[in-house]
C-alpha cells in the first residue's frame, strides 16, 4: 500500500488484536494506519467505544477508511445507526461477530446488541469465513446484504485472525486496495 492516500482507522474487536494479527501488521507497515484505542478491550461499552471512534474520525485530516474486525464491525454499524455515515470514506469489515449469539455466553458484549441492519452510505466489503465460530455464513450474508456490502466468503478461514493462521493476509490488503 502506498504511503499516500486517505487515513485508515483500525478497529479491533473484543480483546484487541495482538502483535501477530493482520490488523497490527498492517498498522506497523503503513503510517496512514492508526488503531482506535479503546479504554477496556475486555469490557466493551458501546457508548464509550462509539465516543472514542467519533473522536478519532474527527481527528482525521480527511474521511478515513475503517478496517474493522469482529466486534469492530458491529461498532461501524452502530456508528451509522447513531450518526450516519458522514466522515467515513469506506469500510473493510472482516469476520463480523454475531453479538446476539455471542451475548448469550459472553455478557461483556451485551451493549452491542442488536447489530444494526442499516445500509452503510459508503463503499464496504464484508469478509466472512464458512467456519467462523462467531458468525454463521447465513448471518454474515444477512449483515452484508443489510449493510449494502460486497460479500467475500473464505472457505475454512475460521475467525480470520492469528489463531486461524492469518498473519499479514495479502488477500485482505488487496480487498482494501479495491476499496481505495
Amino acid at each position: 500500500m502506498s504511503a499516500s492516500g486517505p487515513p485508515v482507522l483500525v478497529l479491533p474487536g473484543y480483546g484487541d488484536s495482538g502483535p501477530g494479527h493482520w490488523q497490527s501488521l498492517w498498522e506497523a507497515e503503513d503510517g496512514r494506519f492508526r488503531r482506535v484505542l479503546q479504554r477496556d478491550w475486555l469490557l466493551p461499552e458501546r457508548a464509550e467505544w462509539l465516543a472514542t471512534l467519533e473522536r478519532e474520525i474527527a481527528a482525521c485530516a480527511a474521511p478515513p477508511v475503517l478496517v474493522a474486525h469482529s466486534l469492530g464491525c458491529a461498532l461501524v454499524a452502530h456508528r451509522v445507526a447513531a450518526a450516519g455515515g458522514g466522515g467515513i470514506r469506506a469500510a473493510l469489515l472482516v469476520a463480523p461477530a454475531d453479538v446476539e449469539m455471542i451475548a448469550s455466553v459472553l455478557d461483556a458484549v451485551q451493549s452491542f446488541t442488536p447489530v444494526p441492519l442499516v445500509r452503510l452510505p459508503f463503499p464496504s466489503v464484508v469478509v466472512a469465513s464458512t467456519d467462523d465460530p462467531y458468525v454463521t455464513p447465513a448471518r454474515a450474508e444477512a449483515f452484508a446484504r443489510a449493510w449494502g456490502s460486497r460479500l467475500v466468503a473464505l472457505k475454512g478461514a475460521g475467525h480470520i485472525n492469528t489463531d486461524s493462521g492469518f498473519g499479514a493476509w495479502d488477500e485482505g490488503r488487496r480487498l482494501l486496495e479495491e476499496l481505495l
